[in-house]
């Protein structure tokens, strides 16, 4: 049956349906995720930019906060592909076959775009911004005591928005094919795409010109591989939309 032959409650039970497989999964990650929250949680208390530093925890509630923190970060990786899955199986009825294949190949790219952000910036922007915020406490004589449950949220801070933003290139792949954009669009609104990155950048970075670029530039150039890729899939829909033509007078 496809999404157009559906009642609105028959289109209710399905999404609920997906939801319950989405939040079973989550729940069965997070379990699973507790048996590797600890040696995760100590290799980034000894990561470099990390190990010269003296954790505290300044409330009781602390430590078992990032323990919680860490394991359904953990259990949002683990189960991300069931979402995006359940996400694609809801909406699949309503697209041609060559679209289903098309949109199911995104999945995997996806989870591999959002976990190269956050390599990309826990591996190489945050020990920039670490050593850029203890220099400046070490020129204004300030000695740092730092928070476990503030030096985790910082590293939060920096990584996860890195994983989202990823996800340009699939993005604009996706609302390309649904036609909703095409890489015309994007170059010819280009400057004011880059002003929206510079200001994310702002936000995401200290008031260093170093890690400011750090973060810029890569983005600059993930907006240029996402015009690519929307030119890619633009001529594929051109040719599809070819082909039907032919087909029809035929």
């Amino acid at each position: 049956m496809s999404q157009k032959d559906m009642t609105i409650y028959e289109h209710i039970s399905e999404l609920r349906k997906r939801l319950i497989i989405v939040v079973v999964f989550f729940v069965l990650s997070t379990i699973v995720s507790f048996f590797f929250v600890e040696p995760i949680i100590k290799y980034l208390q000894m990561a470099d930019e990390a190990k010269e530093l003296t954790m505290n925890a300044f409330r009781i509630t602390d430590p078992l906060k990032i323990y919680f923190q860490m394991a359904f970060f953990l259990a949002f990786v683990l189960s991300s592909p069931v979402l995006l899955y359940q996400l694609w199986a809801f909406v699949s009825p309503g697209l041609y076959e060559r679209e289903r294949k098309v949109t199911l190949s995104y999945i995997p790219i996806s989870v591999l775009l959002f976990l190269g952000g956050l390599s990309f910036a826990y591996f190489i922007l945050f020990p920039f911004v670490v050593d850029f915020m203890l220099k400046i406490s070490a020129n204004l004589n300030i000695q740092q005591v730092i928070g476990i449950n503030e030096y985790f949220q910082f590293l939060f801070q920096i990584t996860i928005p890195f994983g989202f933003l990823f996800q340009l290139p699939v993005v604009m792949l996706f609302l390309t094919r649904l036609g909703i954009i095409t890489p015309m669009m994007m170059a010819k609104v280009r400057k004011y795409a880059y002003f929206v990155l510079l200001v994310i950048a702002a936000f995401i970075t200290p008031p260093d010109l170093m890690s400011h670029l750090m973060v810029t530039i890569p983005l600059f150039i993930l907006y240029e591989i996402s015009i690519w890729i929307s030119k890619i899939g633009y001529r594929k829909v051109l040719e599809a939309e070819m082909k039907a033509a032919n087909e029809i007078e035929d």
